[in-house]
């Protein structure tokens, strides 16, 4: 999931929260977006956690497709999620509502919207500290809009490395620190082995059990015990480092009260102060409902991401902010948000549609419901005006800069109707498409007439296609983006052009000369006349014009023709065969025939490349950059981002189109970049062949 390309946050980090934000009120329903790097076991998580609350009687399996992450036609072909599954849930008389978000990085847009609703984001990270590296962005991401959110260190069961390896790692990649709250206890036998835990705040131990069945209480075994001292230590000493009073107590040797404990880590949750880090096995159930009472007693009151989000929560009119938007088939634009003031109530005005038919989520089932309080997740069928970052309610819209912008597009393909007459059809279903998904565009490029779709990667727009076949029946094949490569001449010269033609009754004449010089690069086309004495009539100065226009379009090598200047300086005229046709023909004539004697030069467009990568893929992503015929320009540390760096460089824009494939593999699929148009420059040699035989 790349950061936001902005780099000062809009809450900086010593802003306080919103006075009036309490701990968890009984029974007001909350949201926990599951985030994480693809294969970290978001899924399974989902499953264990829908299970451990009693809403499945029996989970499903990531291999056979048979999850409720899995319920999507698209998750199933692509063996991974590749939207947000929502779910509504209860535990302990409570409701809460899981987001289980994909963890493709093609898919990131999905995550970032649906995490900015979320009361706390698990983000969940396999136990291997090499793969630490994945979750920065996530990280980041999270760091910067200030959503409170925990670690939950997975696969566990299977890690060769202790947890707090992991830990140090994963501070690497984050501003805030990390908070251990819990120990593993191992296997006496076999020192590698996890067969329990103690929790730093109760001081209890647990023993797992692989049926299924909740941990069990036992004795605190001695060896882990002095294990258990140290890092509950350390733990209030992180804790004490935001509240005062238990800092007086740790000065005097006092030993502060559980409560207070308690209160003191979901005050810096919710104030995102701190990432409490935990562990566990979502395959085998092993931490499940440690994570699910953590959530319970710690997680933030959904005021906290109204007034995250600029709303206040105490407003009795509903306010819903809409985080993803679906085409249901004969249902329309079906809406998912979340009610973040009010209750929301069937036939409810929302913007200029109107709430009827509102429901909860569980996959891909859909529960209709009268009304949903303040905190619920509901889906709205034909919101024919309301789209994905709009609030809905008595307000224009959330505040541009609360809400991220889409993700900058890094990877391109050119679409190629088949059928004829599909044209119409494929942009109406694009237009659709690009509703659901706001990392996804299309744009006509005018220098090539292609049809360009842009997205984050190459999974990413194949799902575009087979949405496009599958959904709306259409024929669609891919071609390499074309280079708007140009053509510019190196000096002037002069040329003549007459266009004479006689076929009986009034003939066609027209007799131009012309001067032609260079412009430098980015000036375009101008055009002088300096016909003096009437050796052209005015009324034929302008389709001269034309005609050179035309004759600019395709040059020599094949390409516009641009940076020039065209001085019309003499011609010829006749009286009667004399038309606007034929001064057409003839400024073209000119033009085309002054081009091929003199010779034209290629230019290829360049970007300036904004490349964002962890400190240590910098050097592999400069070597990168160099084999793509990019120019670096230097690096800096990014801003507000600890152990990234950017790197600014010029590269031709054809290399820029799908380089997101090695950058990502040269980056552990964390690597990003923006860019935009800077310049024209002459290309040469057997690059310049190569285009023009293409």
């Amino acid at each position: 999931m790349p950061p936001s390309s902005q780099t000062t946050p809009p809450n900086s980090p010593d802003k306080p929260s919103p006075e009036g934000a309490q701990p968890p009120h009984l029974h007001a329903p909350r949201c926990a977006a599951i985030v994480g790097p693809y294969s970290s076991g978001k899924s399974s998580l989902l499953e264990s956690l829908l299970l451990a609350t009693g809403s499945l009687h029996r989970k499903g399996s990531i291999r056979d497709g048979t999850t409720v992450a899995d319920s999507s036609v698209d998750a199933r072909n692509h063996q991974m999620s590749t939207e947000p599954t929502i779910v509504k849930a209860s535990y302990l008389q409570e409701e809460w509502h899981f987001i289980d978000c994909p963890g493709s990085v093609d898919f990131a847009q999905d995550s970032r919207d649906a995490v900015m609703v979320c009361d706390v984001a698990i983000v969940v990270v396999e136990a291997a500290p090499d793969k630490m590296i994945t979750a920065a962005p996530i990280l980041q991401f999270l760091d910067y809009n200030r959503i409170p959110h925990l670690i939950f260190i997975n696969k566990t069961d299977t890690a060769n490395s202790r947890i707090r390896n992991s830990l140090n790692a994963l501070q690497d990649l984050t501003t805030r620190p990390l908070v251990l709250r819990e120990i593993p206890i191992r296997d006496d036998a076999d020192n590698d082995t996890i067969t329990g835990f103690v929790d730093l705040v109760s001081e209890r131990a647990y023993e797992y059990h692989d049926d299924g069945t909740p941990s069990r209480l036992i004795a605190l075994p001695g060896p882990a015990k002095t294990d258990e001292n140290t890092a509950r230590d350390a733990l209030l000493e992180q804790l004490a480092d935001f509240d005062d009073t238990l800092l007086e107590q740790i000065l005097e040797d006092q030993t502060p009260a559980n409560s207070e404990i308690y209160a003191s880590l979901g005050r810096d949750l919710a104030n995102d102060l701190i990432v409490p880090v935990f562990f566990g096995a979502a395959e085998r159930d092993r931490g499940i409902r440690r994570l699910l009472k953590a959530l319970r007693h710690e997680a933030p009151a959904p005021d906290i991401a109204a007034y995250r989000l600029g709303i206040d929560p105490t407003r009795d009119s509903p306010s819903i902010q809409i985080f993803k938007t679906f085409h249901l088939p004969h249902e329309g634009r079906f809406c998912v948000g979340r009610v973040l003031s009010g209750m929301l109530r069937n036939g409810e005005s929302l913007l200029n549609d109107h709430a009827n038919g509102i429901c909860t989520l569980f996959g891909n089932r859909h529960d209709k419901i009268d009304s949903a309080p303040t905190g619920s997740i509901v889906g709205l069928p034909r919101m024919n005006h309301a789209r994905t970052g709009m609030l809905l309610g008595n307000h224009d819209s959330t505040p541009a800069d609360l809400w991220p912008a889409p993700l900058p597009p890094l990877y391109q393909l050119a679409l190629v109707v088949n059928k004829p007459g599909d044209d119409v059809k494929l942009t109406e279903a694009l237009r659709y498409i690009c509703e659901q998904d706001r990392s996804l565009s299309v744009y006509h490029h005018d220098r090539t007439g292609q049809v360009i779709l842009q997205g984050q990667g190459d999974i990413h727009l194949q799902m575009v296609l087979g949405q496009l076949g599958e959904r709306y029946h259409l024929d669609i094949g891919t071609t390499a983006v074309a280079t708007g490569f140009e053509e510019t001449i190196r000096s002037g010269f002069n040329a003549h052009g007459r266009y004479k033609k006689q076929s009986g009754g009034h003939g066609q004449f027209g007799d131009v000369k012309i001067s032609v010089r260079p412009l430098p690069r980015g000036s375009g086309f101008d055009f002088t006349d300096a016909i003096v004495g009437g050796a052209i009539p005015r009324q034929y100065i302008n389709a001269i014009q034309k005609g050179i226009l035309d004759g600019l379009r395709t040059g020599p090598l094949g390409f516009p023709v641009t940076d020039l200047h065209v001085t019309v300086t003499d011609g010829a005229f006749h009286a009667v065969d004399s038309s606007d046709q034929a001064f057409q023909m003839a400024g073209r004539l000119a033009i085309s025939d002054g081009l091929k004697q003199a010779g034209t030069l290629l230019l290829e467009p360049v970007d300036e490349v904004t490349f964002v990568v962890p400190s240590e893929c910098t050097s592999r992503t400069q070597r990168l950059i160099s084999t793509r015929r990019g120019q670096i320009l230097g690096f800096n540390p990014r801003p507000g981002w600890q152990g990234w760096d950017e790197i600014q460089a010029r590269m031709p824009s054809c290399e820029t189109r799908d380089m997101i494939l090695e950058l990502r593999s040269v980056s552990q699929g964390t690597g990003f970049f923006t860019r935009q148009f800077s310049h024209m420059q002459e290309l040469s040699g057997k690059a310049a062949e190569t285009a023009i035989q293409a």
